[in-house]
């Protein structure tokens, strides 16, 4: 499209076609590579939110939890039971790469978890567990089933 009368005609023709969709949009006129763009709001949220990632144990033949995630849901543990069963000693075994993440540096995770919680937690690295495994301890050493 040479004619720039035919580049504002198309532009403002995509304008009036979109006034009648019910979501908000932009349309930029034609780049000097003949592409017009065109941006929509998106008005439904999105159903399938995948929160899930390749599993490094089995090489991407299986899923599991994303890895941010994993603190999280160690913690919540941690607050269940310094809050709800009332330990004051708790041990952590998890893999290697997790006790690593929860005792570095001088103000560790596992001492905001004590200032927080008012519950200290020993972490035992295990080098057999895969990445996401971890299980805790009491202070007799039984395993707290979850």
């Amino acid at each position: 499209m040479r004619n720039i009368e035919h580049k504002r005609q198309l532009v403002q023709t995509l304008r009036d076609e979109m006034k009648k969709d019910k979501a908000q949009s932009t349309i930029l006129p034609p780049s000097k590579f003949g592409l017009v763009q065109i941006t929509r709001e998106r008005v439904r949220p999105e159903m399938k939110i995948s929160t899930t990632e390749k599993c490094p144990t089995c090489d991407g033949t299986g899923e599991m939890k994303a890895s941010i995630l994993l603190m999280d849901e160690v913690e919540s543990h941690v607050r269940f039971f310094a809050k709800e069963q009332n330990e004051k000693r708790i041990t952590l075994n998890c893999h290697p790469f997790l006790e690593a993440y929860i005792n570095k540096g001088l103000y560790s995770t596992k001492w905001k978890w004590y200032f927080k919680y008012k519950i200290k937690v020993k972490v035992n690295p295990v080098f057999s567990y895969h990445f996401t495994e971890y299980h805790f301890l009491n202070s007799s050493g039984e395993e707290i089933k979850l």
